[in-house]
């Protein structure tokens, strides 16, 4: 066999070699990740700048991705949504903790967890009216969401952590279970995923005097598949709007042990 042969030979099996290993690391089990900063993450940020201070719960791991801004998987570590949520400081937020508690409680007694691939769409400072359909951010969640599945892995849930901005004026408050309702209607419909399970988080503070209003409207959801984590108690940074490092960590570990007692 001549050596223009095996050479050829030997790059085609190599191309075969990078493919599979490629595939054998595609996420399987994604989760979206939308709403606002405390999911975008603001855990050690100070004076709009990020400590780098990233908790034991949070470190990378192998088998954990997130998608890219550019739509690409890569490993995933923090800030996750650095390249989201864009033109404000990001630091932890709840995701990679809620990643890395699914990986470490994955054995026989629970449902398998693959490869955990994270999408982040979450961006500071907005209100529910801004994510209906047919706006900007929800036009980006549905793309995000449809590309992570597009070589393979299925959603297996949407965490929203979302209403600080909704608590500034009573209306809005009071209108938040119907325009949470809608929303999930919408994206449920949009993804074709009729029954995907939603883990909200409720609030633990707010950017007006109507937090309670918007408590009370995420509590009264009643759509089914639809779980409630309540972060209320938790620390929150000097701000009184955001929470610490160590209370994201501790807030992602609740969002996981929701996720799997389902």
């Amino acid at each position: 066999m001549g050596i223009t042969k095996l050479l050829s030979l030997s790059l085609f099996s190599m191309l075969i070699i990078s493919h599979s290993s490629l595939a054998a690391n595609l996420a399987k089990d994604i989760f979206i990740l939308a709403g606002q900063s405390n999911m975008a993450g603001r855990g050690g940020v100070h004076g709009g700048r990020w400590d780098g201070n990233v908790p034991t719960e949070c470190k990378p791991n192998p088998s954990i991705l997130r998608l890219s801004a550019q739509l690409s998987w890569e490993a995933a570590h923090e800030p996750l949504h650095a390249d989201i949520d864009v033109g404000k400081a990001c630091g932890v937020g709840p995701g990679m903790a809620f990643a890395n508690e699914l990986l470490s409680r994955a054995n026989s007694s629970s449902p398998r967890i693959g490869v955990v691939g994270l999408v982040p769409c979450a961006v500071g400072g907005t209100e529910i009216s801004q994510w209906v359909r047919g706006s900007r951010l929800y036009g980006e969640l549905i793309k995000r969401a449809n590309v992570s599945v597009s070589e393979g892995g299925v959603i297996r849930a949407i965490l929203w952590y979302q209403g600080e901005s909704d608590t500034v004026r009573k209306v809005d408050a009071e209108a938040y279970k119907g325009n949470m309702e809608r929303l999930i209607m919408d994206l449920r419909t949009d993804l074709s995923i009729p029954s995907l399970l939603i883990i909200q988080v409720g609030l633990a503070s707010g950017e007006g005097k109507f937090v309670e209003t918007v408590r009370k409207s995420q509590q009264e959801i009643k759509l089914g598949n639809v779980k409630l984590v309540d972060a209320k108690g938790l620390r929150l940074e000097s701000d009184h709007l955001h929470l610490t490092t160590i209370s994201e960590a501790h807030l992602g570990i609740k969002l996981a042990l929701a996720y799997l007692s389902v």
